[in-house]
């Protein structure tokens, strides 16, 4: 493969990558005001990003076996197609119900992109590569929350908040135009895969009785869901309640984003002395108790703008360690059933961070009360679901030292 090609497929792979990220971060500085377009509160605009989270989990599900079947370019063409599509739909929303809905199903589509790039990674790629390239990647992810908000910010100040949702479906018109072009077909579609629900969910249910599998899938995804939280709730607590600028808020965002791309990085370092389980177990320690902090002091106004945004930090530092060593202990029991074992992986996560979105909106607090619940209740969850589950564990795998490059 030349150096050029090279870079023409991680370009591509890079995108289809961030498609999502960029999706849910962009619109986050416009809750205000698509709040005030619709007559209703920034609450309430919240669901419209669990409903997102909600058509992630579904989608995960969805295009695993679509992918094995159909062959890498047809179920992406569809999920690109339905993104866009369901972007020209929340620029025309006029209500809540109706933007609710078509961020669900531009939800659904984005899924295609996140699940064929990965799946494109290994087929393209010599294994030995492997490592390499999903690094590079993480490097576009890690990214993507720091330039969507700024760039969303940007738009919403200058522009009615209709235009993120146009700029969103002029980039899926980009990337699907190169993945027609450029992208070849990396996988020949297999007619013998069965689509029938039942030997799908015998696959399922074989990784679901993996106890290690089931251990920390779901102590990561309890984990992962206080990155939820801050994302739901990031622009009332900051916007509404510290009346930060909408530019202001983009800045504060990338900022804190560095808390969770620098420590994961720092985790590949810290895998060369200890093991992910080792990691796990200090890192959900550490969010137990750094959110343990933010929700008494929150709770009796400790801190202002400079100190919520230290524990937010301390808390997405503890996300960082936690999430690629539980995403690797969680699929080193897997060769065979590796592709069901990531898919009910990142639905798990999926699943609970929406959860979490929601419990933002049950809180009715003009505070960073409702954050600093969610955050404490995940992290405590997330650690007793690993000491009960450990219990169940009587032959551990041990993650590779990969584990700082797996990502969902």
């Amino acid at each position: 493969m030349t150096r050029k090609r090279y870079v023409t497929l991680i370009l591509i792979l890079g995108s289809l990558t961030a498609l999502g990220p960029f999706s849910i971060d962009m619109y986050l500085p416009g809750f205000t005001a698509i709040a005030k377009y619709l007559h209703t509160s920034t609450d309430k605009v919240a669901l419209s990003l669990s409903s997102y989270f909600i058509g992630i989990s579904a989608g995960q599900l969805l295009y695993g076996p679509l992918l094995d079947r159909y062959g890498r370019k047809r179920p992406l063409y569809f999920g690109l197609g339905l993104y866009i599509i369901a972007s020209i739909g929340c620029f025309f929303s006029n209500s809540l119900e109706m933007l609710i809905a078509m961020r669900f199903f531009q939800a659904i589509g984005s899924c295609a992109a996140t699940v064929a790039a990965m799946a494109m990674v290994r087929d393209l790629f010599p294994v030995e590569e492997n490592a390499k390239v999903f690094s590079l990647l993480i490097l576009v992810l890690g990214a993507s929350p720091m330039l969507a908000p700024t760039i969303g910010s940007y738009i919403t100040a200058a522009f009615e908040w209709q235009v993120i949702f146009l700029i969103l479906t002029i980039i899926a018109v980009l990337i699907l135009l190169a993945v027609v072009f450029l992208l070849p077909e990396s996988y020949q579609p297999d007619p013998s895969y069965s689509l029938k629900p039942l030997p799908i969910l015998r696959n399922f249910l074989h990784v679901l009785k993996n106890p290690q599998f089931l251990t920390y899938s779901l102590c990561g995804a309890f984990a992962f869901a206080g990155l939820f939280a801050y994302v739901s709730s990031s622009s009332i607590v900051f916007i509404e309640v510290f009346k930060v600028s909408q530019k202001g808020f983009g800045w504060i965002f990338a900022g804190l984003s560095v808390g969770f791309i620098g420590s994961s990085q720092v985790n590949s370092i810290l895998m060369k002395k200890y093991k992910s389980e080792q990691l796990v177990n200090a890192s959900l320690i550490w969010l137990v108790f750094i959110s343990a902090i933010f929700l008494i002091g929150a709770f009796n106004n400790w801190f202002g703008i400079g100190g919520t945004i230290a524990m937010i930090f301390g808390v997405l530092c503890g996300v960082g360690i936690s999430y690629p060593n539980t995403a690797a202990l969680s699929l080193a029991p897997f060769t065979k059933n590796a592709g069901a074992a990531s898919a009910l992986m990142g639905a798990f996560q999926m699943a609970i961070g929406s959860l979490a979105s929601v419990g933002i909106t049950l809180i009715t607090s003009h505070s960073a009360l409702p954050m600093a619940g969610v955050m404490a209740a995940a992290g405590v969850v997330a650690l007793l679901t690993l000491l009960i589950g450990k219990r169940f564990i009587k032959h551990k795998v041990e993650a590779s030292a990969d584990a700082g490059v797996i990502a969902h």
